[in-house]
């Protein structure tokens, strides 16, 4: 393939991902383009988080700054607040990958010996698609304040096309450099905290249909 077509696709691509956001999928009411391509013909879908959970499992001793004590952890359930605009790419029923957007997050338990601030924030958190280009792919902050706990390593993002569901696993949560910080302990940014999962229905805000074109 020659770099000529390849900068071509890539263009195209671009354009096709570049749509406007919205708060929901009724402001979009499923829009479904036709566009024509010298490549690979499919249908393209952008997506958001319907409804979903997230479950986050947190290490208290590394937290808190205990070491000696027996193991202490804590699991926060989260449920996906419905105004949340979480977007992915799906192109022909296959995962392309996290687009941009937030899904806010509603307590749905309650938990002790958590470090202070996070506890003034538990209520209030979401779960952030980074810029591309960013040191970590998602983070989780304080929606109104934005201050950052948690940046996530290596979460594994799957996605089934019959039910269309999305489910992310094994997000290591890192502590922020300002998270460390107000914890006492920069030197602990970093460090691994606990683990993050998502599991969500998704539903297509945007229908793109490509037709290879017959040279």
């Amino acid at each position: 393939m020659s770099k000529l077509t390849l900068a071509g696709l890539a263009l195209l691509l671009l354009l096709l991902f570049l749509s406007p956001q919205a708060s929901g999928p009724k402001a979009f009411g499923g829009t479904k383009r036709v566009v024509r391509s010298e490549e690979q013909g499919g249908t393209l879908q952008k997506m958001i988080v319907e409804s979903g959970s997230v479950t986050m499992d947190l290490d208290l001793n590394r937290l808190n700054g205990v070491g000696s004590a027996p193991q202490s952890t804590a699991k926060l359930q989260f449920a996906v607040a419905a105004n949340s605009f979480f977007s992915v790419l799906v192109f022909n029923d296959l995962l392309r990958g996290p687009d941009h957007g937030s899904m806010t997050l509603v307590l749905q338990n309650s938990a002790s010996n958590l470090p202070l601030s996070l506890s003034a924030s538990v209520r209030q958190l979401v779960v952030e698609k980074l810029p591309s280009g960013a040191a970590f792919d998602l983070a989780v902050r304080d929606g109104k304040t934005g201050f950052v706990f948690f940046n996530v390593e290596a979460g594994r993002y799957a996605y089934e096309a019959t039910g269309q569901s999305l489910s992310i696993s094994g997000g290591r949560l890192l502590i922020s450099s300002q998270f460390a910080k107000v914890l006492g302990r920069p030197s602990h940014a970093g460090s691994i905290a606990g683990q993050i999962s998502v599991t969500a229905a998704m539903e297509p805000i945007e229908i793109n249909h490509l037709i290879k074109t017959v040279m």
